[in-house]
């Protein structure tokens, strides 16, 4: 059993940077590949970003590679995601998810077992 909680979101303008952070309770945290994923109102969850266990691979969608970057500390049970250049079209309820996958970076939600709560971010033009 994990819990996920996302911190961080907030207003930015465009150009502006901003780091995610997931805070993982459960001891089993290295067992799971971690991911971003981001969803807007009437839209589907869209992948972002993912990891997987030993932090070796990452993963990233192709509208936020070279601007964002994924990382996780298994020691401290936490996943970032740095974000750089940001657009107006970043906006997005983000969401950490955990997926028992044993290895690997999904990029699909319905392999992620957990999810935190979202953290609001909103990038103004």
């Amino acid at each position: 059993q994990l819990v996920l909680v996302e911190s961080g979101g907030e207003l930015v303008q465009a150009g502006g940077s901003l780091k995610l952070s997931c805070t993982v309770t459960g001891r089993t945290f290295d067992h799971y590949a971690m991911g971003w994923f981001r969803q807007t109102p009437g839209k589907e969850r869209e992948f972002v970003a993912s990891i997987s266990i030993s932090g070796g691979s990452t993963q990233y969608a192709d509208s936020v590679k070279g601007r964002f970057t994924i990382s996780r500390d298994n020691a401290k049970n936490m996943v970032y995601l740095q974000m750089e250049s940001l657009k107006p079209e970043d906006t997005a309820v983000y969401y950490c998810g955990a997926a028992a996958v044993g290895w690997g970076t999904p990029a699909t939600a319905h392999l992620y077992d957990y999810w935190g709560q979202g953290t609001q971010v909103t990038v103004s033009s």
